[in-house]
Parts: C-alpha cells; structure tokens; sequence
C-alpha cells in the first residue's frame, strides 16, 4: 500500500487541431480523426511552423525546436504536485521519473528534474513506456516502508510530439506531449491510498511498439490495439471482482490511446460514460504520463469512498493496474 498525497500536471500551450493535421495534406481529414481515433486536439511542446515546414522528418531537430524545456515542464507538474501535497520541494526525500521520449540516454531524467527543482536527493529512472507510473508505484509498494524516504515524488514527462513523422497518416493524429507528477509516501498517512497492484509483460512482442534511438515512433497498430483492450479488460474486470463497489463510487483510469479504444474496454466492463475518467479528446495519447494526469486534472472530484481503477499497457509489452481509495 501507498499513501497519495498529491498530484500534478502540466500541458504545453501550443495546440495541433485536427485542422491543422488536416492541412499537413498527409490524408487524413478532420472527420476521419474523429471517427477512427476520436481525438479533438493535442499539446505539443514544438513550435507549430516547425511541424509544418519539416513535419519532423529529421527527428533530432525537435529540441531545438522546443518552446519550452522539458525540466522546465516536468517542473510545473511536479510544483503543483507539492502545493496540492502541502509540503516543501526539501520534504522529498527521492525523486524517481520514467518517459518512454528520454532527451539523453543518460544521465537519469530524474537528475534534470530535481536540478530543476532545486533539491538533492538520490534521482533514478524506473521506465516501461506507458506503463511506467503503474509500475512505479508497484515498486515502490514491494519495498519495506521503513527504508523509504518520507516522501518521494514520482514525475512521468512524454515529448511524444517530438517523435512522430508527421508525414505518416497512421500516428500524426494520436499523440501530444504531457507531463504528470505524484507525491507519494509508505510511511505518511493520508485518505488517499494505492493497493492491488499487478503487472506484467509479453516480451516477445517487444518489438511491437518501439522508437529507435534518434528515430520516429512505430507500432503495429492493429496488434497494439487488441491487445491494449484485451490486457486493459482483464486488469478491470479483475479489479471490479476484487472490489464490488457499487454506483458511481467506482470509476475507471485507462491509459489514454484513443478514445475508441477506451470505449471498447468500458463497453466490456460495463463501466458507465459516467464513471469512465479521461482526457484523450483534448490531449491524444500522452503516454505514461496519460493515466497519472487523468488522476490530478480530478483531484478535486475524489469523493469519500471513490474506487478508481488505474489499467494501462505499454510498450514491451507491458501492462499494470492498480486501485487509489479515497477515504
């Protein structure tokens, strides 16, 4: 078990429209967005003209295309997680970050982090692309809490933007860039609390979703998106056995692909619109800091005896649930 005790997030200011992937002219038109992946628009952290004029065909151009840092941006996140925690950048005792965009192969992305907030502390990355925060949190709960600082902030920063061809019809419609941060503690008690986590993987199919090293994101969508409904439904449905809350005191926290694909997952599990939490529809598929921003763009709707049920998938493949109680 794990204690919440806040959450934050931060989206660049610059926004793709579906007109504006409509007017790349790469085939993809406005309604067809909408009716294949029901996505309205997403944030990027690139400079609009640039996607326009190179439609990011050279990948490695993309940061000095950047209207903003990413530690500076992961820095908002984590900022608002601190206020909404009510403690002091200096009350964390460990900062720990995964992104499956990394700017640098090394060092930590969790080092630039902390260097941005101004606080020294141990720094390290647990990472398995959108199923990263999950997974860091089912890490961490495995530990002896007696070993754990009193606080550790977990971050999650997505520079999908910066990895996409935006010549490529299948995946210029589905990503945006995000940034997510949580507060979290084995030691300090708070009525928020994580427990029931599981995780797994599928490694032969690794090579399923990847990003080569200065190259553009891939996916065998079709693949991907069975097996993101199929994994997502079982982590569910397992929780909702587990847990027979019912009414609307139980809501569901899927990893933000796309819209349909949640919908199919909601469909299965009969999880009302209702009691389905997401943002998908204005910010695409910001990987694994998708679930965690869901979360704190709702921090203020947690209600006593809410049961939210995290399920992601990623790549790996990997996948992982968890349950948040608000008591």
């Amino acid at each position: 078990m794990l204690y919440l005790h806040g959450m934050g997030h931060f989206f660049p200011k610059n926004i793709i429209t579906n007109r504006f992937i409509s007017e790349l002219d790469i085939g993809s038109d406005e309604q067809w967005i909408l009716e294949r992946v029901g996505i309205s628009a997403r944030r990027t952290s690139l400079d609009l003209d640039y996607i326009k004029t190179t439609k990011n065909k050279d990948p490695r151009g993309a940061t000095e295309a950047s209207i903003i840092t990413r530690p500076t941006s992961a820095a908002a996140a984590a900022k608002m997680a601190l206020s909404r925690a009510g403690i002091k950048p200096d009350d964390i005792g460990m900062v720990i970050s995964g992104t499956s965009t990394p700017e640098y192969t090394i060092p930590a992305e969790a080092a630039l982090i902390a260097a941005e907030i101004g606080i020294e502390v141990p720094c390290l990355d647990i990472n398995a692309a959108c199923s990263t925060f999950v997974i860091q949190l089912s890490f961490l709960a495995s530990m002896d809490p007696a070993l754990m600082p009193a606080y550790i902030l977990l971050v999650n920063p997505e520079n999908y933007t910066h990895v996409i061809d935006y010549s490529d019809r299948r995946v210029a419609p589905l990503f945006g860039d995000g940034y997510s941060a949580a507060v979290i503690s084995g030691r300090v008690p708070t009525p928020k609390k994580f427990e029931a986590f599981a995780h797994g993987s599928n490694p032969a199919s690794w090579h399923r979703v990847k990003i080569p090293k200065s190259g553009h994101f891939y996916q065998d969508g079709s693949y991907v998106q069975r097996f993101a409904i199929q994994r997502a439904t079982k982590s569910l449905q397992h929780l909702r056995n587990q847990y027979p809350i019912n009414g609307n005191r139980f809501k569901f926290v899927g990893h933000q692909a796309n819209l349909m694909m949640l919908n199919h997952v909601c469909k299965r599990c009969d999880i009302p619109e209702t009691s389905h939490w997401h943002h998908v529809v204005d910010y695409g598929n910001t990987g694994c800091s998708g679930a965690a921003s869901v979360l704190s763009k709702n921090w203020n709707q947690l209600s006593e005896n809410d049961h939210i049920a995290l399920a992601v998938v990623g790549s790996g493949l990997t996948w992982a649930h968890a349950m948040l109680i608000a008591q």
